[in-house]
């Protein structure tokens, strides 16, 4: 068995990312062209045309606050409405975009926006999981079947990807990022802008990128969702900032602001990050739009004492796109008749808007084919989602080499509450992604059993957050009765994702006990682990003789985790996210500052301290310095 060092894995990605400093095929976004038709539109819209522009609304009641606008109809139809999100499928699509291009004054489209996030019908692993394969290659496909099918429905413009580094796994959006690395980040945000953009925004299979969350919402405090963030200017621009950079040189039109505050002060109205640095250094020329509600909820900050006020800052800040809080539609016309808000201003905001509108090819191609069902998964898709799959897992421990599993096995128990759950393979932000899709790890080894004449016999032990115990007995005796033992446990897909923080990282509901009754048969126990976050494994790995982290994988669950469970595959996966050992070593991560008193020679968070109780050092008192797994550890088959 060996394990990946960090220069070995490094080196890796440096060979594999070498396309990510090509010239970003859409970064020619102001066009001259573009710009001489932008220039006679803005000449012929009234202001009211104008703000309309920078106003995005939901088309669903159930995606958040809800909406009280009535009929979408007469906005739209008034050229009050720059964008949609939430509208999915074409018959939808097009009846709004009839209604903008054929009866609005200046026919002026609709950009359709929707949350893509690890594909769209073709559900991926998660993007923390599909971090883990170190192959942007790899994720450039995804992303590239992902904006297909997205605009096959009329979607033309993702929020993705969500390039926020992660240190701390009690916040649930950790499922949605690469982890907590800039480098590795950066290479990842890039090979999905690539993916979703292909050879052209405006070509018949590709949508427009939106670089998320801007900037710093994944250093909230206490890993709560929505928390504030203290950064400094140092660790900004070293940590937070760099994935970002490298999202506007990969060409992504869009950005997204974030909820939190930085240092005080709302994202989604900081002059600092979206003029200074995002417009002024970096020279980005597309639009930013405001998180759902963003602008409304500088007033619960204590930044805005009304509606009016968080308009106003939120747009001479930066936001050119209020999502969802109508502050714009309802107060920036009498901010510009009073003098707080130039005409100008209002322009530059729709100049770049409509930019992306012409780039992504709107005009000249507004609608979307129409279709009698939703077809079928491709087989190629399919397979890539296999493939992703595979390269996600990251196998942990392998005790007397118990994996791969061996030819002459007569028995199998699988066992744990994911070992069949379909809806959990999915994993959060799942878009149209369908359980009835999914194979699960029990459908692929009862076909793998069979084939190989090996007797599996399945009990479920108990549910994923239950805390009821009357199967974990049933589980234990099929245990007993077979030579080798995958227990399937973990997180549901609700348990990580936005509004998904915990102070507990343990196993949910009675999951821990089925782990120690099935450990306490002696029988060899393979524990599959499948989150959407790193979890605290510390009392489960010396219970187990192998460990896999399977994450949420997507659709091709099964087929995949068949594949490396028996040896058909190599474990390739390594982590992205450190392991700790325990809940109060957070926030742990490699790339961390040193310290004038290191516990050894030097800071090491590889292995753990030869004195964990001696001297005046930078220690614990209770527990080892060293996470459980580090950043780049992953095993594989190979041996020397």
């Amino acid at each position: 068995m060996r394990r990946f060092g960090l220069i070995v894995v490094f080196s890796a990605l440096l060979g594999g990312c070498s396309t990510s400093q090509r010239t970003p095929v859409s970064s020619p976004l102001v066009k001259r062209d573009f710009e001489q038709r932008i220039d006679r539109l803005l000449a012929k819209m009234t202001l009211e045309e104008k703000i309309g522009q920078l106003n995005q609304f939901s088309d669903r009641a159930d995606t958040g606050p809800g909406n009280n606008r009535g009929d979408y109809r007469k906005l739209v139809a008034a050229g009050r409405m720059g964008s949609i999100l939430n509208a999915t499928s074409p018959a939808r699509t097009n009846e709004l975009q009839k209604i903008a291009v054929e009866q609005s004054r200046l026919g002026i489209p609709i950009l359709f926006g929707l949350d893509v996030i690890h594909g769209y019908f073709t559900t991926f692993p998660i993007p923390l999981a599909l971090s883990c394969s170190w192959n942007p290659d790899l994720i450039e496909q995804t992303a590239a079947v992902a904006a297909r099918e997205a605009r096959a429905d009329g979607i033309r413009w993702t929020f993705s990807p969500m390039v926020d580094i992660a240190r701390d796994p009690r916040w649930g959006r950790i499922a949605e990022g690469a982890g907590e690395d800039p480098f590795l980040g950066a290479a990842i945000g890039r090979a999905y802008i690539r993916g979703y953009h292909g050879e052209s925004l405006s070509d018949a299979n590709s949508i427009a990128s939106c670089a998320k969350h801007y900037v710093g919402y994944g250093a909230a405090e206490g890993g709560r969702d929505y928390n504030s963030t203290e950064i400094s200017e140092r660790t900004l621009r070293e940590v937070y900032l760099p994935p970002f950079k490298a999202a506007v040189e990969e060409g992504t039109p869009t950005l997204m602001s974030a909820f939190s505050t930085i240092n005080g002060v709302p994202a989604s109205a900081n002059a600092h990050t979206l003029n200074d640095i995002l417009r002024d250094e970096w020279g980005f020329g597309g639009f930013v739009v405001s998180d759902w509600t963003s602008i409304k909820e500088t007033i619960p900050h204590g930044t805005a004492l009304e509606g009016v006020t968080a308009a106003r800052r939120a747009f001479l800040a930066g936001v050119d796109m209020d999502m969802e809080a109508e502050l714009y539609l309802n107060h920036l016309a009498d901010e510009v008749s009073a003098g707080r808000v130039k005409v100008a201003a209002i322009d530059e905001a729709v100049r770049r808007v409509l930019r992306v509108k012409f780039a992504t090819g709107l005009f000249e191609n507004p609608y979307t084919p129409m279709r009698d069902a939703i077809p079928p998964i491709a087989p190629a898709d399919f397979e890539l989602a296999r493939t992703a799959a595979e390269q996600s897992f990251v196998l942990l421990k392998n005790e007397g080499s118990v994996l791969p599993l061996r030819n002459e096995l007569k028995s199998i128990a699988l066992i744990g509450p994911l070992a069949d759950a379909s809806e959990q393979m999915l994993g959060t932000w799942a878009a149209r992604g369908d359980k009835k899709h999914v194979v699960t790890l029990q459908t692929s080894l009862s076909d793998f059993a069979a084939q190989k004449k090996i007797e599996l016999v399945v009990a479920k032990g108990c549910e994923i957050e239950s805390f009821d115990e009357s199967a974990i007995a049933a589980a234990v005796e099929a245990a007993r009765g077979a030579e080798v033992v995958i227990l399937a446990v973990g997180e549901s897909r609700g348990m990580s994702g936005e509004a998904a923080s915990r102070t507990k990282l343990d196993l949910p509901g009675v999951q821990p006990k089925l782990v120690e009754a099935i450990a306490a048969t002696g029988k060899p126990v393979v524990l599959v682990v499948f989150s959407g976050r790193p979890l605290v494994l510390t009392p489960y790995v010396d219970r187990a003789a192998a460990v896999v982290q399977a994450w949420h994988p997507g659709l091709a669950a099964g087929p995949a985790l068949v594949r490396v469970l028996s040896g058909e595959a190599d474990f390739t996966g390594r982590l992205t996210t450190t392991f700790p050992r325990s809940l109060g070593q957070i926030p742990l991560y490699y790339n961390n500052l040193n310290t004038g008193r290191p516990l050894v020679d030097g800071v090491d968070l590889s292995r753990a301290p030869h004195k964990p109780r001696g001297g005046f050092t930078s220690r614990y008192l209770d527990e080892f310095n060293a996470p459980l797994f580090p950043f780049g550890f992953g095993l594989s088959y190979t041996q020397f």
